[in-house]
């Protein structure tokens, strides 16, 4: 159905004009979830009758001629770490394979009060720990470009699945790049907001300092729009922040006459693959030709926030994941001897390796006489690497760079090097440190006809400037209807 693959505003459109009923496109999305995912492995379980009950709630107030919320029907998927109630929420994990929510994280809430249709729970690295989807205990995920690459990660399975058209919008959550890898990779947007816009409440909590839940689309219209709906102060999480959103959807397409825009000097040196490269300076000079003034930023602390974001998301990782221990929920050990016995090989066999190495980490940089010289240090170099934003924010609107040194790479290929994998987050894990909104946006293709990245980052609470930059070159590249041939 070539609907499937078109925008969310322009299948709105269809279901108010009666074109097509909101069941039967969930069905078109369905049918090709059932065709493609047992090749792209994006998603780990579906939720057919829920998303189908939420459609015939829409075509219930079209037939009535009941305005419609915008998204109201429109397929949609969730990271398989976010709580939705009576679905698993597995986190890619065998220590959480069989545990069933029992209640909706608020970002479920908001959809579910707009009638979006959830059809399932997308696959990601465990724990949303990793870069490139491979380090899901059930499956990996491949990407819609070239099935024989990675997608990016740790929500290649939310990406993968707007890319291909399985549906149409997705949420994933980013700790240090893991909505805009995949979403670089994938060829499509993906959206971290600043942090504490998106309620946490009901996502499982990987580096709580760091989290945050966006959106996935395939253009920066819907990518707006899908962030008003889960947008918004929440009493159940004590980081929400209490101010308005506002209504950035209204603002959208101001363009970008005067302004400033920053080239991050650090993020376009050596390691940057010349296809990379060049996609980055083409996007740079339409900003220029569409009036916008351009400045080369040093940002000299960046090259330390691969450091720092190893040792704070870690030691975080190793506090939050200590829940689980085989005794309130989740996954535990055959005929344990004893207590310790229990707790340790329930976790021993729950984890996966990359899990186990970050909460190893994680733990010694907490540990008794090492706490000064790590966790304390790691956070006194955040706030250096913040004022270095806040320094670059007095000169300049938004800043670019290449979201990844690199397209997207085969699979395997860096399976067994931990650091070159943790390298491939050199460009976004700043943002997550600083708590600056950030997107990702595809800006071209390389040789291979792999899609390439445009990581643009705003200063604070200023998501406006963000999405009316990314909409103004979007519309100028003209490449963000470019689909897969999947």
């Amino acid at each position: 159905m070539e609907l499937l693959k078109k925008t969310a505003i322009e299948q709105h459109k269809a279901l108010i004009n009666k074109e097509v009923s909101a069941e039967e496109l969930v069905k078109a999305s369905i049918e090709r979830i059932e065709k493609l995912d047992k090749d792209l492995g994006a998603f780990n379980s579906l939720t057919i009758e829920s998303a189908l009950e939420t459609a015939k709630k829409v075509d219930e107030k079209i037939a009535k001629n009941e305005e419609i919320p915008l998204l109201a029907g429109i397929p949609t998927a969730l990271k398989d770490n976010m709580n939705f109630k009576g679905s698993k929420t597995t986190c890619s994990s065998k220590i959480l394979e069989n545990y069933v929510s029992p209640y909706d994280a608020t970002i479920v809430t908001k959809m579910k009060e707009n009638l979006i249709p959830i059809l399932g729970k997308a696959n990601l690295d465990e724990f949303a720990m990793g870069s490139s989807n491979e380090n899901s205990a059930f499956k990996i995920v491949r990407n819609p470009y070239n099935l024989n690459k990675v997608p990016g990660g740790s929500s290649g399975g939310s990406a993968a699945s707007v890319s291909s058209s399985e549906v149409t919008l997705s949420l994933g959550s980013d700790t240090g790049g893991s909505i805009r890898l995949p979403a670089s990779f994938c060829g499509i947007y993906g959206f971290k907001p600043t942090y504490g816009r998106v309620s946490r409440y009901g996502l499982v909590a990987f580096a709580s300092s760091l989290d945050q839940i966006g959106p996935f689309a395939r253009c920066t219209e819907d990518l707006t729009n899908l962030y008003e709906v889960i947008a918004g102060h929440d009493t159940k999480d004590s980081t929400s922040l209490n101010m308005e959103v506002g209504n950035i959807s209204g603002n959208l397409k101001k363009g970008v006459k005067g302004l400033r825009v920053g080239v991050i000097k650090e993020l376009m040196t050596e390691g940057v693959e010349d296809d990379v490269k060049s996609v980055i300076e083409n996007s740079v000079k339409t900003y220029e030709k569409l009036g916008a003034e351009i400045k080369e930023i040093s940002l000299p602390l960046l090259k330390h926030s691969i450091g720092v974001y190893y040792i704070v998301a870690t030691a975080e990782a190793s506090s939050n994941l200590a829940r689980f221990d085989g005794v309130r929920y989740g996954y535990r050990t055959q005929n344990p001897q004893n207590l310790l016995e229990m707790y340790c090989k329930t976790r021993a066999e729950g984890f996966g390796p990359e899990v186990k190495r970050r909460i190893m980490l994680g733990t010694y940089a907490l540990s008794s006489g090492y706490y000064d010289a790590y966790y304390k240090k790691a956070q006194q170099l955040r706030r250096l690497i913040a004022q270095d934003f806040d320094k670059a924010f007095e000169q300049v609107d938004i800043l670019v760079s290449p979201t990844c040194p690199t397209t997207a790479f085969d699979l395997n290929s860096k399976a067994d090097n931990p650091l070159a994998m943790y390298l491939t987050d050199i460009a976004t894990i700043s943002s997550n440190l600083v708590g600056a909104p950030a997107l990702s946006m595809p800006a071209g293709f390389d040789k291979g006809g792999m899609p390439v990245g445009l990581q643009i980052i705003a200063k604070n609470l200023d998501e406006l400037t963000l999405l009316q930059s990314a909409y103004a070159l979007e519309q100028e590249l003209g490449i963000y209807n470019q689909r897969p041939n999947i």
